[in-house]
């Protein structure tokens, strides 16, 4: 048995979480910097990283207290190493490196990505490798086939902007709160496809993504729609959001749909925060269905970063946990490269 305390603190959420190898997550504490960010209409690094400094302490406090434990039950800290953020990355792992230090714990850097990838394993429904993973979030859109657990290949990547950047990035435009991709879900449940979007790179024979020429044909839209005096409220946006996340899931499926086929895999996982998308979830379990897949996500608690994943990950890697309290992080890491570290 291995208790393991994760640390996640990649971007603009404190994660922290206990997870127990024989018992499951034990406690799970987040903080979210969402009110912080949203003036600036997106996270500002700076501001992010001396907000985990404030709010990690006493978040690692209330998640043993949540778990009933202290640092003398747990067995190694796990910690997101990369990608994200440089400053913000530094917060967890310091914080990790100090607490094993002071407390001759091992510690294991993780990868983001790869908490992702095995978030789904949280959940009650749990996948087997090997499976197709699509990870749809704010930074990443990336297809990558789970041989077995450490070991991926990527096959498919966004060539510009990721799916959740697309989301909020286009309701930004249309005068909507960051982060934008709740409220364009939120709109979209009343909307029509009024107004149809390009599905870029749809069918250009591989598994690239590319989401920029969707925010180009969106601002074009809002262009013309000012133009002939048209107000951008009430079912008029709520028709453009619905057009938007059409467009968006669409791309995301058909592009799972051709990795399942390429890889003869006949699991599909979807993680990382886009998986919340009810619209995604919804059109995915019906081709399941229909093309006969198995289709894993995430606890919707657990889509957007946290420490639970952190955690698992640590747990699966202990193999690599290090008593040398000496670090760095990688704000730039491909996850492929992780194999058989």
């Amino acid at each position: 048995m291995a208790r393991i305390l994760g640390i996640e603190s990649s971007c603009d959420e404190t994660g922290i979480a206990i997870y127990d190898s024989e018992l499951g997550l034990l406690a799970d504490t987040l903080y979210s910097q969402i009110e912080l960010h949203r003036q600036y209409g997106g996270v500002v690094p700076e501001l992010a990283s001396r907000d985990h400094l404030r709010k990690i302490i006493p978040l690692i406090d209330e998640c043993l207290n949540k778990a009933e434990c202290t640092l003398r039950d747990i067995d190694a800290i796990a910690y997101t190493e990369g990608p994200g953020l440089n400053g913000a990355l530094l917060v967890g792992a310091s914080v990790a490196n100090a607490i094993g230090f002071a407390n001759n714990l091992p510690v294991i850097p993780v990868h983001h990505l790869e908490g992702h990838l095995l978030s789904p394993l949280l959940a009650e429904n749990k996948p087997q490798a090997p499976f197709v993973a699509l990870l749809a979030s704010g930074g990443h859109s990336q297809l990558i086939a789970v041989h077995e657990i450490g070991n991926y290949e990527l096959f498919g990547d966004t060539l510009d902007d990721a799916a959740g950047e697309a989301f909020d990035k286009t309701a930004k435009m249309l005068g909507l709160p960051y982060p934008g991709g709740k409220f364009i879900a939120e709109l979209a449940v009343n909307g029509q496809e009024s107004y149809p979007l390009p599905r870029p790179m749809l069918h250009s024979g591989d598994l690239a993504m590319s989401f920029s020429g969707l925010k180009t044909a969106v601002l074009t839209l809002i262009s013309k729609l000012e133009q002939q005096n048209i107000k951008i409220e009430g079912q008029v946006l709520a028709d453009i959001a619905k057009s938007i996340e059409e467009s968006i899931t669409d791309v995301l499926i058909k592009k799972s749909l051709a990795a399942l086929k390429q890889t003869k895999i006949k699991s599909l996982v979807v993680s990382g925060g886009v998986s919340a998308n009810l619209t995604l979830r919804q059109k995915l379990n019906k081709l399941a269905i229909k093309h006969g897949f198995k289709v894993f996500y995430p606890p919707l608690a657990l889509c957007t970063d946290n420490g639970a994943m952190i955690a698992l990950a640590g747990a699966y890697r202990l193999a690599n946990k290090k008593l040398d309290y000496s670090f760095s992080v990688r704000p730039r890491w491909d996850l492929t490269k992780i194999n058989n570290e």
